[in-house]
């Protein structure tokens, strides 16, 4: 039995009931993301996915435990009013208040057409996962405090936000040319991180957005044309 009480459309599942050890940090339900506040649609700190991609998750998991490692989600299905609300932020350019952190050097004016807001998402399909490795055990994250003392997302690991994931080169949601999944300019360590990631999800099914390190999309998804609006619960 779900853990969860919502019921989902035919196809879809919770995460937690799929591989309970993955753990979760829903960024568009609470104000540490590029937005600053809640995203509309998510009533709930929960991973949605297809069975499918849920189920290639597991396995993913699975090969990283021995490691002493394990997958961390920020976001999953997506609704289409979540993403409805991402493109009237990107048109507000009057609101910076999380620039210090997510595009320090980008214009807010340019992020539609460098690609980091679209008003179509491969999330609200069900396939597609942005995610990270944490070390098992590890300690919790830090604290946010919205709007203060933002550090940027493309700083030096240990003067980023304390994620308590292993080093990628970026933050989660960086919008930057750092954040480019095989960008040269990231090497040793976060390099091996990202590539370790990527390795082990294409094993397991699926394919990475090249300008994002931790986005990845089920190459087989059953929902593939058809993008849902239910919301997060």
């Amino acid at each position: 039995m779900s853990s969860v009480c919502h019921a989902l459309p035919d196809g879809f599942v919770y995460l937690r009931d799929t591989v309970p050890d993955i753990a979760h940090d829903i960024r568009y339900f609470n104000y540490h993301n590029f937005v600053g506040r809640p995203v509309d649609g998510y009533e709930k700190a929960e991973c949605i996915l297809t069975s499918q991609a849920a189920q290639a998750l597991k396995k993913v998991q699975a090969e990283l435990v021995p490691m002493g490692l394990g997958l961390k989600v920020y976001d999953c299905y997506r609704p289409q009013k979540a993403v409805d609300h991402f493109s009237r932020w990107a048109k507000d350019f009057a609101d910076t208040k999380t620039k210090g952190e997510f595009y320090p050097d980008e214009p807010k004016e340019t992020l539609f057409k460098r690609g980091y807001i679209a008003h179509k998402s491969g999330h609200s399909r069900g396939g597609t996962v942005d995610l990270t490795i944490i070390p098992l055990g590890s300690t919790p994250k830090e604290i946010f405090i919205p709007y203060e003392n933002l550090r940027r997302c493309d700083a030096p690991y240990e003067k980023r936000f304390g994620d308590n994931s292993v080093d990628m080169g970026t933050g989660f949601d960086c919008f930057s040319g750092l954040s480019a999944t095989e960008n040269p300019r990231i090497t040793g360590t976060a390099m091996q991180n990202r590539l370790l990631l990527k390795r082990v999800m294409e094993k397991h099914g699926f394919y990475n957005y090249e300008k994002e390190w931790w986005h990845y999309t089920l190459k087989n998804e059953p929902f593939g044309k058809t993008y849902f609006s239910f919301p997060v619960r």
